[in-house]
């Protein structure tokens, strides 16, 4: 199955505006996101899982997937539709094995090495960045801006051109375009969304940009 990246949630509890995670999914879904990512670093398994299977339920009304951040474990055991993945985390290639051929695997590329040894055969996309600077993960390396994007999908698509990319980090609807022509499929989004006092119209907006910006990407 390929993703629809272009407007790519990320719902995580310490990040959420004091919402639980099943409702900011419900509110992202209803603003017309196309793919939901939870992320939690700092609960516990049973407290994650828990946090993920009421998320399942709220996107699979919608029909919109959900992908775990990092833990196969946990998408194992809700039935999530796959994970995503870091150059840190669990190897791509043993999630594929683990999670089976229908499941959507994604990683984190940072540079054009990364991007150059990825096991392209394993992944569903590829998750580009940060792009900007962020404030929502403390570990986060210094930004690639959207040049270093655009350098990276271009060694990515040397090897695999049909592959799906979004930027990820830091984005928001008055840089989201940038991102787009640079390259990307569309844009993984966290704050902009959940810190926001209507996460439903907030990504209702950012995906109108996303829209726009790759309608005027086609016509060029």
């Amino acid at each position: 199955m390929k993703p629809d990246l272009r407007l790519y949630a990320l719902v995580d509890p310490e990040v959420a505006g004091g919402r639980a995670l099943a409702d900011l999914a419900r509110l992202v879904a209803a603003g017309a996101a196309t793919l939901v990512q939870l992320r939690d670093k700092k609960r516990d398994t049973r407290a994650m899982i828990d946090a993920a299977r009421a998320a399942h339920a709220a996107l699979r009304a919608a029909g919109i997937p959900l992908l775990i951040n990092d833990r196969v474990d946990v998408a194992l055991a809700i039935g999530a539709e796959g994970v995503h993945v870091g150059q840190q985390d669990m190897r791509a290639e043993e999630a594929r094995r683990l999670l089976g051929p229908a499941a959507l695997i994604g990683l984190t590329i940072s540079s054009i090495a990364e991007a150059e040894a990825a096991p392209l055969d394993a992944i569903d996309y590829a998750g580009v960045g940060g792009v900007y600077a962020t404030g929502s993960k403390v570990d986060a390396k210094p930004p690639i801006g959207v040049a270093g994007l655009a350098r990276i999908v271009e060694a990515l698509r040397r090897r695999a051109p049909d592959m799906p990319v979004c930027g990820i980090s830091g984005i928001t609807a008055a840089n989201a375009a940038n991102v787009i022509a640079a390259g990307a499929d569309g844009v993984s989004v966290i704050s902009a969304l959940s810190l926001t006092p209507d996460p439903a119209a907030a990504t209702r907006d950012l995906r109108a940009v996303v829209d726009a910006a790759l309608e005027k990407r086609r016509a060029k």
